[in-house]
């Protein structure tokens, strides 16, 4: 696959505390612009959004500092040597915050998103086989102060997987 921009916000934002960056119709055509191709030059950009070269490559750099976005390659795990993925749901007895960091830091950890429903935390898991699957959540994931339970939801196939979700 090609290098696309993951529209992120910052883990401020995302919590609901502090301010998120502010961001004008000229810096969403641009990460708009980037969404579509993250390879895209910045003259084509500028162009697109009215905006010289050497102005979009100063807006995108600020929209990265500020962690509104991050430009990445994102990847067929497939192919690349991740055989196996599965979303695992967590509950945990107590403070969620210290379980979901726990998670963010490791590496087979994808995606650790605090859900309200059946479970506290989703996490996604990306792993080399089933015996690494089975390592990460049964020594490492279930181990962790504060889990209860946990419950896998392996994936059989990836059919749909984009970030392409626009600015709104």
């Amino acid at each position: 696959m090609h290098s696309e921009v993951v529209a992120s916000r910052s883990a401020e934002s995302r919590t609901g505390s502090g301010s998120s960056p502010s961001i004008d119709a000229v810096s969403l055509a641009i990460i708009e612009q980037l969404q579509e191709d993250g390879r895209r030059p910045y003259a084509a950009i500028g162009k697109a959004v009215g905006l010289s070269e050497a102005a979009v490559r100063q807006r995108v750099q600020k929209l990265l500092d500020q962690g509104v976005m991050q430009i990445v390659a994102v990847t067929d795990p497939l192919t690349v040597g991740f055989r196996r993925q599965a979303m695992v749901g967590v509950n945990v007895e107590g403070d969620v915050d210290p379980v979901a960091d726990a998670l963010t830091a490791m590496a087979e950890c994808e995606y650790v998103v605090m859900t309200a429903g059946s479970f506290d935390l989703m996490v996604e898991v990306v792993c080399e086989d089933d015996d690494h699957l089975l390592d990460v959540i049964n020594k490492r994931i279930r181990t962790l102060p504060g889990v209860r339970s946990t419950e896998s939801f392996v994936y059989l196939k990836l059919k749909k997987q984009t970030y392409m979700w626009g600015t709104r």
